[in-house]
């Protein structure tokens, strides 16, 4: 009598752990696999960073810059569309000893770099789909704009304004929360009337 008894108090919680597990198991079968991650998101992007004319004093031409850029951004996907982020762009453009930029007594002079923070839409204008009727690849529209400030300051003392708008594709992977991208934009500092380009591959994670 005490091991039927012991036997059914062991049987029990087993047979509703079972219970519970093939519930799981139905349900889980039931939800439809979600192919692409979208929400909140973290960006990593960098690439060439060109400008035609250096930042310098009103009036002077500054030379040509052929440097880099390296972004993070943090954002979040409102639809399958649009996205908004908060960015930190990292930029830096070599120069000559004759560059001097904005300094007042020729006191600097040579290569610079910069720090933005700031904002950034991206808005997704056609999408492809595979094989399999997912929309992977997109062709999108991105602007940004920031607060850039300049390294050494005794060079560039000034913060000037970013503008930053461009073209790209992006590719959803089968790795569902990542995708990878191409974009080329155009550069403008607005206080200075500087001007230049951008071509950036870029990593998203998507959680």
């Amino acid at each position: 009598m005490r091991f039927r008894l012991a036997f059914l108090m062991f049987l029990i919680p087993c047979s509703w752990a079972l219970a519970q597990e093939a519930a799981s198991v139905r349900e889980t079968e039931k939800a439809p696999l979600k192919e692409i991650e979208s929400g909140a998101y973290l960006r990593l992007q960098g690439g060439v960073w060109y400008l035609l004319e250096a930042p310098t004093h009103k009036g002077v031409k500054g030379p040509k810059s052929f440097g880099h850029s390296l972004q993070l951004e943090v954002g979040y996907e409102f639809a399958e569309r649009v996205s908004l982020g908060v960015m930190l762009l990292g930029t830096f453009n070599p120069a000559n000893s004759a560059y001097r930029g904005e300094s007042v007594n020729k006191e600097a002079s040579g290569g610079f770099s910069s720090l933005t923070p700031g904002l950034s839409v991206k808005v997704g204008l056609v999408g492809f789909k595979d094989a399999h009727s997912v929309r992977r690849t997109w062709i999108y529209i991105r602007a940004a704009i920031g607060a850039s400030f300049f390294f050494p300051k005794v060079l560039l003392p000034k913060i000037d304004y970013l503008a930053n708008a461009g073209i790209g594709v992006e590719y959803h992977t089968r790795l569902r929360h990542f995708s990878i991208g191409l974009e080329a934009s155009g550069i403008g500092l607005l206080r200075t009337g500087t001007f230049g380009f951008a071509i950036t591959p870029s990593l998203r994670y998507a959680f």
